[in-house]
């Protein structure tokens, strides 16, 4: 087995698993109340799905990134619901419970969505350079390895909540453990190229971080824990779902690396400024949903 293949099946193995742990972990009311809200699910479609794509084609169009750099960077943009999100909101002091329903809502609906708008943008960044996905099959991958697993999760914690805290903690630490076995595996094949990343590559990657702060703070509404959950939401991406697409897409190219290398960028930036507003909040963080206008 060639290395770039362990690192495919890794990364279908760690996303699978972790949207099952997320599942484990969601109260379904918290969904409930979210999914109920068009004009917030509406703010948040267009801040995940309209406005960090086109941020990130403007930004990789500006710098004139390399194609397959530009497609790992674009695979990123287009891949909302993190699960680093929640606990970023919780140190943010924001509401954790509308974090927590937007990263499951976002997360399922990417699986269907991130393929069609990459099959629509790659073409944008590619330089003519080949650079195309095959949608329907990685819908059909997406649909196994994430939303499948997530409404199992789902499923185990409404049928049997007891049951579901039994194995949640052990699902979590088998999550962390899988996902640093994937990112120790791509280091060591991809090292080589992130090292050849330049200062100007991680100058627009903390552009695009910035990009997705603005859209999320903009659409996040009028509260404060409430902006501040959807700027969690909207600026950091699901690596995870990320490296699906770009290993089995894109196989042994910079577009594995790029995607890498923003998810460390994204990782260090977003929980510096969790901590920032966390310091500087003086109330503490909402432990209920609160109904939206």
């Amino acid at each position: 087995m060639t290395l770039d293949r362990a690192i495919n099946i890794l990364a279908a193995v760690t996303l699978f698993e972790m949207m099952m742990s997320i599942g484990l972990s969601v109260a379904p009311a918290d969904i409930g109340h979210v999914a109920r809200n068009w004009p917030l699910l509406f703010r948040a479609a267009l801040a995940n799905y309209v406005l960090f794509p086109l941020a990130a084609v403007g930004l990789l169009l500006a710098f004139q990134a390399p194609p397959m750099v530009a497609a790992g960077f674009l695979i990123a943009a287009v891949c909302p619901g993190a699960p680093y999100g929640p606990p970023f909101t919780g140190m943010a002091r924001g509401n954790v419970a509308l974090s927590v329903g937007l990263m499951v809502l976002l997360a399922g609906s990417s699986a269907l969505l991130a393929p069609m708008l990459l099959q629509l943008l790659l073409p944008m960044t590619s330089g003519g350079a080949p650079a195309s996905i095959a949608a329907s099959e990685l819908v059909g991958t997406l649909l196994t390895v994430q939303f499948l697993p997530l409404c199992i999760g789902l499923f185990i914690r409404s049928h049997n909540p007891r049951f579901a805290n039994r194995i949640e903690k052990p699902a979590a630490r088998l999550s962390l453990f899988l996902n640093l076995a994937l990112l120790g595996l791509i280091l060591t094949a991809q090292f080589p190229m992130l090292l050849d990343l330049s200062l100007r590559a991680y100058a627009g990657m903390l552009a695009l971080i910035a990009a997705g702060i603005a859209a999320g703070w903009l659409l996040g509404g009028p509260r404060p824990a409430e902006r501040r959950a959807m700027v969690m939401a909207t600026a950091v991406r699901n690596v995870g779902v990320g490296l699906v697409i770009a290993t089995s897409s894109f196989s042994g190219t910079p577009a594995v690396m790029a995607i890498t290398a923003f998810a460390i960028v994204q990782t260090l930036a977003m929980a510096l400024v969790a901590y920032a507003w966390g310091r500087r909040s003086v109330s503490p963080p909402p432990r209920r949903f609160q109904d939206l206008n």
